[in-house]
């Protein structure tokens, strides 16, 4: 057992995501989504919902800081009338995590599938939201000077 990871990601996905690099694009999909058939590394989360899973995965995860946006949502299909009202929790999430605002791209339908089939992890979920579809780039944990809680031993005399 770790202290401090949330207890819903999988050994598996911690794994795969301490694994990635910068660039690197991990997919959060809903129950509809045909993981499975795509997936170069699939993780399966079945009894949980993309904004859970998304808020536990910001908690580790970064954002890249060197694209204008570093989230992509599946576009609605045109004459779909669905409004999918779940990527207001994306928007949401990423600017408390990440304080990034405005950080979702919509991808196509069918370029969504394409590439999510050249990430490095996709993680299918039990969702049920239409268009809950969610892709992630990696970005950079930059150096940062000692943190606070780090104690300093001096040298035995």
């Amino acid at each position: 057992m770790l202290k401090n990871i949330p207890a819903m990601l999988p050994p598996e996905l911690l794994k795969l995501m301490a694994e990635m690099g910068h660039g690197d694009e991990l997919v959060l999909c809903d129950a509809n989504f045909p993981a499975a058939s795509h997936a170069q590394r699939l993780v399966r989360c079945d009894g949980v919902g993309t904004v859970q899973l998304l808020e536990a995965i910001l908690e580790l995860f970064p954002l890249d800081t060197y694209v204008d946006r570093p989230a992509t949502v599946m576009q609605v299909v045109k004459g779909d009338p669905v409004i999918p009202i779940i990527w207001e929790d994306y928007r949401r999430l990423i600017e408390e995590y990440e304080d990034i605002s405005d950080a979702l791209e919509y991808e196509e339908r069918f370029n969504f599938y394409n590439r999510a089939g050249k990430a490095y992890v996709i993680i299918a979920t039990g969702e049920r939201a239409q268009y809950a579809n969610l892709i992630l780039k990696k970005g950079v944990i930059f150096p940062e000077s000692k943190p606070a809680h780090v104690r300093v031993h001096s040298e035995p005399k």
